[in-house]
Formats: structure tokens, sequence, C-alpha cells
């Protein structure tokens, strides 16, 4: 048997332990752990990929710090000729993969240490290491821990982590200082880095520590892990300083050497971009002539009840209980039962739509209620009588069945997408002609102070904009928002707000926008200049 069929028989072998191994575990637990095994086909195609990084017919020392039952060491093994491999050296820290992955792997050239990988006494002397780290939250992760890993890793990196990154980010830079001097890694790693905040520290360490030669994201449509809900990338650098004007490879979809999309960066313009997932579909944009929704609009998430099924109500639950329709403020349905994308109103200011429901909020203590409202005192002792009061965010408003001050938004947009929607965009613009507010499954974008002056002026204003902001491509708002796996797209409001919009200057050719688009806007005003001009967010009165 040569030796290529006889580690295709042993990858076989594998599959079917991992299989065993993983039954005996619940997904609870293993998303715990962050335990999801690498497909074979990924695995092989990750290798390959890694032997066109290093030196032809060079000596290769393999390290995997998250080894598992060995996926990489098995592809490894396939891509490698024997003679090039000098070393080989796993951890697990979970002996139900560790002691099978041992027995499996004993007549071969690789040790495996039952142990945690960030624990370990470093050897900076491998220079290929694969790894697809255990994808643990950081809500997993226990405090002192936590702290263990933030030092470890800047020592070894000079990464200053964040207490929200995942566990991932420490294996990555912790395995700096096990790294030879132009040594190659490849990391399968959750895409989510390329654009949260916790993200940048990671993204410091490519740019300034190492030689960052590609990133591939998978199309998010094409899940990597069938159990695990995040998209992936592969992110690949060489121990080595960036050389000048050194470029980055960014590639989209398909497979490491056929993806769909590619472009290369200049590393010097990736240190003023905070999304990294914009490429490889965008190229990189000039500030200075930009200008984005944050630049005229204050974009807010929707308001968080507490407990939507209790705060919010439809209009003939209201009726049936008897209580008072004052102290209700009309609220948008979520987007799965909002059909039209312009909301009418109805004389009363509430929306002219089928689902029409009320959103309980009033300043009245339980002593005035119980006096003038009977009917809704006893509602509010039900939510009592549930420990509503005890919760979070109940618990932090005075009194606790007020909410937060969202006034009604001319223009609201969904707050998550499917990245393949066929017939409609991913995100919707809503023109709101209503007074009624949304919850947070809604982004509220309210004008500022300088466009408010406008939309006075212009009835129809308000609409134009409307408009064309549903004329923006589907990739561009894609490209702003983070993504999950199974092509879920996420929008919070800064990422919203970052979404190139200078087209709306055309829409505006008599109103100054530069040097005004950083003045305060009354939302920003207090809840006492809010209520003030309350009617000026109203799309009825623009």
């Amino acid at each position: 048997m040569n030796m290529n069929r006889k580690i295709d028989s042993l990858e076989q072998q594998r599959l079917t332990l991992q299989a065993s191994l993983d039954s005996h575990k619940t997904h609870a637990e293993r998303n715990r752990l962050g335990q999801f095994a690498t497909p074979t086909a990924l695995a092989e195609d990750i290798l390959s990929y890694a032997s066109s990084l290093l030196p032809s017919g060079a000596k290769v020392r393999f390290l995997d710090p998250a080894i598992g039952t060995g996926s990489f060491y098995s592809a490894f093994l396939k891509i490698f000729l024997k003679k090039r491999i000098d070393e080989a050296l796993g951890f697990e820290i979970d002996p139900h993969y560790g002691e099978p992955a041992k027995q499996l792997w004993k007549d071969y050239s690789i040790t495996i240490k039952h142990g945690d990988f960030t624990h370990a006494e470093p050897t900076p002397r491998y220079n290929l290491i694969i790894c697809n780290p255990p994808y643990v939250r950081h809500h997993h992760l226990q405090n002192g821990d936590k702290s263990r890993l933030q030092l470890r890793t800047q020592q070894a990196s000079g990464m200053k982590i964040s207490g929200l990154a995942g566990l991932y980010c420490h294996f990555l830079g912790i395995s700096h200082s096990w790294m030879a001097a132009d040594g190659v890694a490849g990391w399968l790693i959750p895409s989510e880095f390329l654009d949260v905040n916790y993200g940048q520290a990671v993204k410091r360490y490519l740019l300034d520590r190492v030689t960052l030669l590609h990133i591939h994201r998978f199309d998010p449509n094409d899940i990597q892990f069938a159990d695990a809900l995040v998209s992936s990338a592969i992110v690949w650098f060489r121990n080595a300083p960036p050389p000048p004007d050194h470029k980055v490879k960014f590639t989209f979809g398909g497979t490491l050497f056929k993806p769909y999309i590619a472009r290369n960066i200049i590393i010097r313009a990736l240190a003023y971009e905070p999304k990294w997932t914009r490429f490889p579909a965008s190229d990189v944009r000039s500030r200075s002539s930009v200008l984005t929704l944050a630049d005229f609009f204050c974009i807010k998430r929707g308001l968080a009840t507490g407990d939507n099924n209790f705060f919010i109500l439809s209009e003939e639950e209201i009726a049936s209980r008897h209580l008072p329709l004052e102290v209700f403020t009309p609220i948008l349905p979520s987007p799965r039962y909002l059909l039209q994308d312009e909301v009418r109103s109805r004389r009363d200011g509430s929306p002219d739509i089928k689902r029409r429901l009320f959103l309980l909020n009033t300043k009245l203590s339980e002593d005035e209620i119980r006096i003038r409202f009977p009917a809704l005192f006893l509602y509010i002792q039900e939510g009592k009588a549930r420990e509503l009061h005890k919760r979070y965010l109940c618990s932090h408003r005075s009194p606790w069945y007020s909410q937060e001050n969202r006034p009604a938004a001319p223009i609201v947009c969904t707050y998550l997408g499917r990245g393949n929607t066929r017939n409609r965009q991913p995100f919707r613009f809503i023109l709101n002609r209503s007074s009624a507010t949304v919850a947070n499954v809604y982004l509220a974008m309210y004008p500022k102070a300088f466009l408010i002056r406008a939309l006075r002026q212009d009835k129809m204003l308000i609409r134009r904009i409307w408009e064309a902001l549903n004329q923006i491509t589907p990739s561009e708002l894609l490209g702003e928002g983070r993504v999950y796996g199974g092509g879920l797209y996420k929008l919070e409001p800064r990422e919203l707000g970052s979404v190139d919009v200078t087209f709306l200057a055309d829409i505006l050719p008599d109103v100054s926008i530069r040097g005004t688009t950083n003045q305060p806007n009354l939302f920003e005003g207090g809840s006492d200049l809010l209520s003030k001009e309350r009617l000026i967010y109203s799309s009825r009165a623009l």
C-alpha cells in the first residue's frame, strides 16, 4: 500500500472515530468547549496552500495547538513528503479526544500532548503552525483565567486583548512565541474579528508584528461547520516584519486556490479601515471624500423593553383588558409582520397597518395608576408577580414599566438581514409617516440639525432620501455589517452609519453639508429638548 492510500485509510478511521466521540457529547458541551472538527477536504486544501508558502524542499516542523483527532495532521502527512517532515507536535486539552488520537497516530512521528496549550512553555522552532482553535466565547471564560490569558497573550505577541475576545484570539497571540523566524501560520478562525472592536488588537498584530499574507473568507451561505453558526476565515501570515508597500491578498468564496473574488490591498490602507470584510468586494476608499449616513443621521438601536410579551399589546388586547390607551405608544411590529416599506399614518398618528401594536410607557407612579386606572394597576401587578420589575432592564428604569426615550424616527432600517436574499434588499429602509416608535429589531434614523432645517423647507425631501437609500446595493450594506453562519448579517448603529451615501449631496444641492455634520442634533440634546421638539422627529411633521 502506497503512503497516500495508507493515509486515506487512516483518515477514514479518524472520521469514524470523530463521529463516535462527538456522539458521546451533547451539542451544548461541545459548543462550550468550542469543539468543531475541520472537514477533510478543507484540511487538505489548507495544507496544500501551506505547502505553496514554504520554501520548496525545506524541512518542516509542524505544530497544531488544538489537534483534536488530527484532521490537519492527516492532511499534513498526505501533502508533505515524508523526507520533508522534521517534527510534529499537537496539543489537546480534552482526553476524550486526545487519548484516542494518540492511539490512532501512535505509529507516526507526532507527539500529542494532553494539556492546555495556553499553559505550555513555548519553544520557538516551528515553521508551520496550522490550527482550528477552540471557538469559546468570552462569557465561557472564567475571570481569573481570562486575566491569565490576557497577560500571556500580551507577553507572547504584544496584543492587548479585550475581555470580550474569544479564546481563539488568545491561541493566535500565544502561538507567536512558538514560531520560528520566517515561519508560516494558517489560522481557521471566525471572521468576526475583522469587524468587531475586540478584533482591533488582532488586526494591529497582523499589520505590525508579522507579514500578513492572505485572508480568505468563506461564503457564509456555505457553513464550514454545520453545527457551529459562525462564518469562517483563514488567516495566513509569516513571522517576519512586513516589507514596505506590502499588499495583502483578500479572497472570498470558493476555495483558497479558486476563490470567487480576489483583491490585493496595500497594507497601509488597512490600518485606517475598521471593517476588513469590505474586502475583496470593495476597493480602498478615500475617507476625506466620503459622506456617510452618520453625517446625516443620528442612528440609534430601537428600544429594548425587557419583555415584549408584557409591554407590547395589540389593540384588541388593550380593549379586552380595559386598559387606557393614553399610557400606550404606537410601536411598529417586527419586520416579518411589516409587509410595506412605507408606513402611513391615521389621523391620531398611529400607523395605518394591519398589525397594530402599542407599547406600555408611562411615568405615572403605581399609586397614581391605582387611583386613576385600576385595570392598568392590576395589569402591572401581574408583571410584578412574574418578577419583571427585578429583571436587569426593568430594574434600571424608574418606574420599572417606563421605557427608554425613543421617539418616532422618519426612517428606520431593519437590524438583521440575509445575504442570499434574491428578491429584496438584505436590509430594508422603511419610511415611517406615523408616530410609532420601534423596538430593537430596527435601527432608528434621526435627522441631524442641518437636515431637519432642510426637511422643514421641503416636505418631499424625506421621501427622496428614503428612495435613494433603497437604491444602495446589497453589497454596500453587507460590506458594512457583520456576518454569521448561514448568511445572516447584522448591522449595528455605527456600522449603518459608515455606509457611503455621498450621493445624498446631489439630493441636497442647496444644503451646506460640509462643516455642519458634526453639529449637535436634537436627539443628543437630552430628554427635555427632545420632548419640546418631538414633532420634528415625526414624519408627519416632515
